[in-house]
């Protein structure tokens, strides 16, 4: 009997489900997002799924899903009423913040208001040092006083975090024990469980994010759960991590900061996955959808991570000098950089006539002027209906018609005639914009970071993706693009390659040549058993339980840390003085240059990964689509003055089982790719489509 699994990837406009059954048979839908209630395009998606095909809920494993709930929260400010309680004279850490400045001459910038406003956030007069040592006890009858005072000001969910916990977590049990003992079903962040580790902002934003969107997420999961039994699906139910790794319903509900940035990392993970099958060790993911185009790397078959990033930052290319901005998050997370380009960004002439493309967006209401729902503002997906390279009878597999015409009225009107260009000129500098916009994002994840962006291969994906993704290599000197199946959908897609992971880390910080090896492997045994601990509550033991190290070090006197792999087993001095090796190595590689050998090396942090491996998790070697797509005939297309206008072959992937030169574009369901001339297409023994010149 054949089972299937289930990933769910929601977007700000569409919402895409992929079922993948036990004989590699694929069934996709694509349907526009209920914002008011992400849930219910979920389980209705999965109803007309089930409908169609014939599958029964009750045939259905599990359930992962991506989502942005959390991070709309924090974007709106629609998350719960919060309070905090911090040491006394740290009440305003959260508007104080760091010195990082996102723009850098503009002295009119203005920080985000705090999510605890400053009345919620109470201190109390106690005091631990930095080496955990107690200078003045707290004193319950205060602690008692300033719970009951949050209380009574209505808060939902209640965040501590005082100075010095990460080496000493003594003050903040004894709070935490008054508040579940005053409140028991108050949501409680705290910082010594959620974040044991120095920094008293980034430690102090964490925690109130976590307990801001705590009810916020338990509420819409509850929601979801209680829709998918009404639908007759009683399937474990997982969430996509914001750093590529799965965690159960109830871990989420009680860490939430975890899967604040969930929604791009399915697919960076789906394609390091297809990478590492295609022996593919490096490879820089591009990822387009309506609103952003998303970046991030995959280094000798590893993900590139980031120990932190900023919620709510605006749209942000990935430079470390640009921060600052937003709600910082201490969490591991895959590196993205993002910037405002996708389907349906907004073209424009400015007021000296240069050509503007996003950050803004059509979004999915009203949406490109060619969904003929009432926009007025010519996009790119408009200009790609002009060039020829979209058709207006095939979006979504025809069930979205779109009305060429009104687009080319709208663009010959507000771009076209203002820069007194013919209409597929303008269209086609439009395209070429949003292209140069997007190479933003590669290069800042790869040239940023001292890599070289012609020694990777491009995977694109997204629903605009593969339509970008030549013309971007031609300009990044890059010689190899693949396509994976389902392009429009891997987000989705990608939930069903990922691994349970949880994540572990705490301060540590010593001089690496004056470290007491004892302690630091201890300290490491005891990260390694909090892993073990929870994989083995989810299932997990033996052969499919896993545990992986890093540490976080910098020369000492360093404000940043770069973090470097640790080998399994205990570490003694030869295996210290290879990591210190390997983070020169790196520092190096990264900043372009590394000190001298008698620079002292500081450890940071330490770091563990608890790995759980389901026996069935891997993929079927090819994956077959069940929905057939119908010939095209050829179609007119632009390519710029050069080239001009080309009767251009249109083909479905499976036209390309041998090899066919561009230019071309092969249309599918939820995606189209564009090949163009001088670059030569072929399927290879996966299913992926490989473009090379």
């Amino acid at each position: 009997m054949t089972t299937w699994r289930v990933g769910v990837d929601i977007g700000g406009t569409f919402t895409d489900i992929v079922l993948l059954g036990t004989d590699g048979t694929v069934h996709t839908k694509k349907i526009s997002s209920s914002v008011d209630d992400y849930a219910r395009a979920i389980v209705e998606g999965l109803s007309e799924l089930f409908a169609e095909t014939g599958i029964a809920g009750g045939a259905i494993e599990e359930i992962r899903h991506g989502t942005t709930v959390a991070s709309n929260a924090i974007l709106e400010h629609k998350g719960a009423r919060t309070g905090l309680i911090t040491t006394q004279g740290f009440r305003d850490v959260l508007e104080i913040r760091t010195l990082r400045m996102p723009r850098l001459y503009d002295i009119a910038w203005e920080k985000p208001p705090p999510l605890v406003e400053r009345r919620l956030r109470r201190v109390v007069d106690e005091r631990i040092d930095a080496h955990g040592r107690i200078e003045r006890m707290l004193d319950p009858a205060e602690a008692k006083t300033v719970v009951r005072d949050l209380i009574a000001e209505g808060v939902e969910a209640i965040a501590i975090c005082l100075l010095h916990a990460y080496a000493n977590p003594l003050h903040e049990a004894m709070l935490a024990d008054i508040v579940r003992r005053v409140a028991p079903d108050l949501p409680l962040s705290v910082s010594s469980e959620v974040l044991p580790e120095i920094k008293e902002y980034e430690r102090t934003s964490t925690t109130v994010i976590n307990a801001y969107v705590m009810p916020i997420v338990a509420r819409y999961l509850r929601s979801l759960r209680s829709g998918l039994d009404r639908a007759g699906v009683p399937a474990r139910l997982l969430l996509m991590q914001s750093n590529g790794g799965l965690m159960a319903s109830e871990a989420a509900s009680a860490k939430p900061m975890h899967i604040i940035e969930s929604g791009p990392a399915g697919g960076v993970i789906g394609a390091q996955a297809l990478a590492r099958a295609k022996s593919l060790p490096d490879i820089i993911t591009f990822d387009m959808g309506g609103t952003t185009a998303k970046a991030a790397t995959v280094e000798g078959g590893h993900v590139a991570r980031a120990a932190e990033y900023s919620v709510g930052a605006g749209i942000m290319v990935g430079s470390r000098l640009l921060t600052g901005a937003g709600y910082l998050l201490k969490v591991p997370a895959i590196d993205l950089a993002e910037v405002g380009a996708g389907g349906g960004s907004v073209v424009r002439v400015d007021a000296a006539g240069g050509v503007q493309v996003g950050p803004d967006s059509a979004g999915a209401v009203p949406g490109p002027v060619c969904y003929d729902q009432g926009g007025t503002e010519p996009t790119i997906t408009d200009a790609n209906v002009i060039l020829g390279y979209l058709n207006p009878r095939h979006l979504v597999g025809g069930a979205v018609a779109l009305n060429a015409a009104r687009a080319v009225a709208v663009f010959e009107q507000k771009v076209a005639r203002p820069l007194r260009l013919e209409l597929a000129r303008a269209a086609h500098g439009a395209h070429l914009i949003a292209a140069s916009n997007m190479i933003r994002a590669i290069r800042a994840v790869s040239t940023e970071r001292g890599r070289d962006p012609r020694g990777f291969a491009l995977f694109a994906f997204g629903g605009n993706g593969p339509l970008f993704a030549c013309g971007m290599a031609e300009q990044l000197g890059m010689r190899r693009i693949v396509v994976p199946p389902s392009p429009g959908l891997f987000s989705s897609f990608g939930l069903l390659y990922a691994d349970t992971e949880h994540h572990y880390a705490r301060s540590f910080r010593r001089l690496t040549h004056a470290m007491d090896l004892a302690e630091l492997n201890a300290a490491w045994d005891a990260l390694a058993a909090l892993a073990i601990e929870q994989l083995a509550a989810e299932g997990f033991a033996g052969p499919s339980a896993r545990v992986t190290r890093a540490a976080a070090l910098h020369y000492h006197g360093q404000s940043f840390d770069l973090s470097i792999p640790v080998p399994d087993g205990r570490l003694d001095e030869t295996a210290l003085r290879h990591l210190e090796e390997a983070f020169g190595v790196e520092h190096e590689r990264t900043y372009g240059h590394r000190a001298g050998a008698d620079e002292p090396v500081e450890l940071v942090s330490i770091q563990v990964v608890g790995l759980g491996l389901r026996p069935n998790s891997a993929l079927p070697e090819y994956t077959t689509a069940a929905r057939s797509e119908p010939a095209i005939a050829p179609r007119r297309a632009y390519f710029g003055p050069q080239v001009g206008w080309i009767e251009t072959p249109v083909l479905r992937r499976a036209d390309l089982a041998s090899e066919r030169a561009g230019p071309l574009i092969v249309e599918e369901y939820d995606a189209t790719c564009l090949v163009l001339p001088g670059w030569r297409a072929r399927l290879d023994e996966t299913g992926n489509i490989v473009i090379e010149r």
